[in-house]
């Protein structure tokens, strides 16, 4: 049997960063935090902390932590079923979970934050572009992620949600600049475009679509949805936008689509650990439901539209 107490030292560390933060968390010293994850480190023969600035697990020392979420959720289940409520009703469960800027900036965010109001838990949100949310499931950093990939992670269930429309739009005075004789590899090539970091794919599969080849072209990083909009409205660069975001600064027409017609959608799938969790379950069907009234679905009015 393992020490929970170690493991709980161990997954405090790791998602604090720090053994004078998750001895804060935990209420001890952080030289029993140290000793706690040393007594560990010892018994599995390896270690599982890499120190530094933040701490980090090693590979053994994250799936320690997974075993801990899945602990922690099975006692949760557990609990409502023992005699005399034995929950600590102010007790909250951590549920790690990995989700795309996109989402978590429109449709998403309302959805955790209601689950939560009503939930016992405590989110810990993980960002990252939806192509790679997968790998956090793969690690066993988190128990569930919003991604991009149908085909579920080994031991993951993974259901359809829906698709995200995104409008290649650009401000105006930028589109006359810079694509005024039209939108071809050559004005692509020297109009700066706008990424949300080095895993953004978005607008290199736009423009592949449209003029059938790769371009390389300028980039602007902006790692915040919000903040890439408001480049866009500035003139900074072109981007793909959620149509959840610009939908007022199209009608308005701060903002404007390059090539009208050319809508791009991106299929979402909601993937969970394996686990026979009550919570773990209502997290899901309420994401569900949201996901059912917010995006789109194939034959719907709004149909997607590709390139």
């Amino acid at each position: 049997m393992f020490d929970y107490a170690s493991l709980a030292a161990l997954a405090a560390v790791v998602q604090e960063g720090s053994f004078e933060r998750a001895a804060l968390r935990l209420h001890v010293t952080p030289s029993a935090v140290s000793q706690r994850v040393r007594a560990l480190e010892e018994r599995m023969g390896c270690a599982l902390i890499v120190r530094g600035q933040p701490c980090s697990p090693t590979a053994t020392g994250q799936r320690l932590c997974h075993h801990l979420d899945h602990v922690r959720l099975l006692e949760h289940d557990l609990q409502d079923t023992l005699p005399g409520n034995a929950r600590d009703t102010d007790q909250r469960l951590r549920l790690p979970l990995a989700v795309n800027a996109d989402s978590l900036a429109t449709w998403l965010a309302p959805a955790l934050a209601t689950f939560a109001a009503q939930a016992p838990v405590l989110l810990d949100i993980a960002v990252d572009d939806q192509d790679h949310t997968q790998e956090w499931l793969r690690s066993g950093a988190v128990l569930a992620a919003v991604s991009g990939n149908p085909v579920a992670a080994a031991g993951c269930n993974s259901q359809r949600l829906g698709s995200m429309r995104y409008l290649a739009v650009a401000s105006p005075e930028f589109v006359a600049r810079y694509f005024g004789s039209g939108v071809r590899a050559a004005q692509l090539a020297r109009a700066p475009s706008l990424v949300f970091n080095s895993k953004d794919a978005l607008q290199a599969r736009w423009v592949r679509r449209l003029v059938r080849r790769p371009v390389d072209m300028p980039q602007h990083r902006v790692p915040s949805p919000e903040a890439f909009v408001i480049a866009a409205c500035l003139g900074m660069g072109w981007g793909l936008q959620p149509v959840a975001l610009i939908a007022a600064h199209l009608r308005d027409g701060r903002l404007v689509e390059l090539v009208p017609g050319t809508a791009l959608d991106v299929p979402l799938y909601w993937q969970q650990a394996r686990v026979a969790s009550k919570i773990l379950q209502e997290l899901t069907a309420h994401i569900l439901a949201t996901a059912d009234r917010t995006l789109l679905h194939a034959g719907s009015a709004a149909s997607p539209v590709t390139l």
